[in-house]
Order: C-alpha cells, then structure tokens, then sequence
C-alpha cells in the first residue's frame, strides 16, 4: 500500500461531513462572547478575532472549490464571505456558515476527480482536510481560553495520518518541507490503542531527495532511527506544533536529533 493508495478515505465520507459539522459550531460556541482580542498563543500573532476569520473563509473557499470541482490550482482566494464588520459577531458567522457547507459536502460526489494539493485528487480530499484545518483550530481557541480539549482518538488517528500522507506535498504553503532530507534514517510515530486495541504507526523515511511515508507492507522490520509513542490526540496535535516531545505524555526513543531536524521543518 503506497502513501498515494493510503490517501482515500480511511474512515467513511459521511463520518468527515458530520464531524466537519460539529466542529464547526463547537468552534462557534467557544469563542461566542469572548474578547475577540484574546490572543490564540498556538497561532503566534493571531487573535480569536483572526481564528475565526480563518476557519469561516477557508470553509467558503473549500466549498467554492468542491462546488466547481477545479481541475487546476486556482489562482486567487477571493469568495464572497459576508464577514461582519463587528469582530464580536464572527462566531455566530462562522456557525452561519455551516448549512451551506454541510449542503456542498452532501451533494458533492467524494470520488469526483479534482485539484487537491495533497496526495488524493478527489473531491473527498476537501472533507477531510477541512475537518482537521477545523479540528484543530477549534482546540486552538479552546486553550487560548483556558478550557479544556477533548478529540475522539480515532479521528485524532486518522488526523495522524491524513497530516503524514499529505506532508511531502504540502511546500506550497510550507516551504520547510522541502529543505527535509537525510540519509535512510526512518521516524516512527505511534499512537496508542483505544479499549485495549493495538495502535496505529507510521515510519517516515529521509533520504537526499526528499521524504516519504513508508509502505507499511515493504517497511523493513526493527527499530526506527528515532520514534515518538503517545495518545492519537496528543500525537496529533505534536505534529501540529501544539505540543513539545518533552511532554510527558510521549515516549521518545532513538536519535533526538533527528526529530528535532523534523519538526524545525515541518511546522506550519
């Protein structure tokens, strides 16, 4: 199975489209009522103001995408977002917006060939790049105000995976990614299993040209160089600079170094 053949849809299209949903509002309900100044300190420089701003017009740019099904990468943002001129009101414009895009998710064919900057070029690309850009911003907005996250481990899992699967592509917006090189060495990462089920790994591999996720059918047996084991959400949100290896919460083995090497290039 190759990172292309792994790009589909782990888990069922309606799963993404109603988690989209839910997402969405809870983003909506956080920040309702809060100081749209406060600072979001996992986005430097950010307010709520300017989280929310980001989730509601990237939501109607994925539709205006998905509605069209582009076949080329389009050359302007521009979408009629109807932002409210008060920053006070942008929650309840973000959960506004929600119907609309549930509708263009539910009508849209997930197998329908389009432009994706990732790896899977299909319209079901879009759900689920939405659902984890949503995700986690949502725990962004949370923890700026001081309240506690939660994320269901298996999306948290597949969030893991649609962040790696993506990742050698995504120099468009991260530039970083593509100065990653090495020598073969492998970086595991591992989430824990939920009620006592075996968890989920996968092996990155550096080499001159570039990086890749590992077949995990071919990937050769033992130790990775270095590797990080830890709950799916806090995984996740490890690969979203969210968090630090040295939290407690991850096992760390191998070469530090080379994680280190990883994540000064793969933030964004």
């Amino acid at each position: 199975m190759t990172a292309t053949d792994r790009a589909g849809h782990p888990l069922p299209y309606d799963t993404y489209r109603e988690a989209v949903a839910r997402e969405t509002l809870r983003l909506a309900e956080v920040t309702e009522g809060a100081d749209p100044a406060t600072a979001v300190p996992s986005c430097p420089g950010w307010t709520l103001a300017d989280l929310t701003r980001h989730v509601g017009a990237l939501q109607r740019w994925f539709s205006t995408l998905l509605t069209g099904l582009v076949q080329e990468p389009p050359r302007s943002r521009d979408v009629e977002l109807g932002l409210p001129g008060d920053a006070r009101e942008q929650p309840g414009w973000v959960a506004a917006g929600v119907p609309a895009v549930q509708a263009v998710l539910r009508d849209v064919d997930p197998e329908a060939p389009m432009w994706a900057w990732g790896a899977d070029r299909h319209a079901r690309f879009w759900a689920r790049r939405m659902l984890f850009e949503t995700l986690v911003h949502r725990i962004d907005a949370e923890h700026a105000l001081g309240l506690a996250s939660a994320v269901d481990p298996v999306l948290a899992a597949d969030g893991v995976d649609e962040f790696l699967v993506n990742l050698p592509y995504a120099g468009l917006f991260a530039p970083g990614v593509t100065k990653l090189r090495g020598d073969g060495e492998t970086l595991a990462f591992r989430c824990a299993g939920a009620d006592g089920r075996p968890g989920e790994e996968w092996r990155m591999r550096l080499d001159p040209d570039g990086f890749r996720l590992v077949d995990r059918e071919t990937q050769e047996p033992g130790p990775a160089t270095a590797s990080v084991h830890g709950p799916a959400a806090d995984l996740l949100l490890l690969l979203y600079g969210r968090r630090s290896c040295a939290d407690p919460a991850f096992e760390v083995a191998g070469r530090t170094a080379v994680l280190d090497d990883w994540f000064a290039h793969t933030a964004f």
